[in-house]
């Protein structure tokens, strides 16, 4: 007998999947994660998703989130300090796409539309 809690995943099969509990729809967050300087280039980012952090890779990451409420979407790299952080208040709504560019030298990071 097999169980089913939420339905299938709500996007792509290699969508990170949302793994705390939720029992309404899902949507897809697209992040573009893009290093912006070459010393952040060869650390990778961390990103939250309501809390959650997950390490992944420069490039094109989907993350399966809630689509029925709002979720908190933070971007970081760590070295010797957490440095580069960005974050917003996604409100509910359709699949969307954000861009992460953490800056150079200096330290600034974006996250955006």
């Amino acid at each position: 007998m097999t169980q089913s809690f939420d339905g299938p995943p709500a996007g792509p099969p290699n969508a990170v999947p949302y793994v705390d509990y939720h029992i309404g729809q899902k949507r897809i967050l697209t992040m573009h994660l893009s290093a912006g300087g070459l010393i952040t280039a060869n650390v990778p980012p961390i990103v939250s998703i309501d809390g959650r952090q997950y390490i992944v890779y420069w490039g094109t990451v989907p993350f399966e989130i809630p689509a029925d409420r709002p979720c908190h979407i933070s971007v970081h790299v760590e070295g010797e300090v957490v440095g580069r952080a960005a974050s917003l208040l996604l409100p509910p709504g359709p699949s969307t796409t954000r861009t992460y560019t953490a800056g150079g030298m200096l330290g600034h990071a974006t996250l955006s539309e």
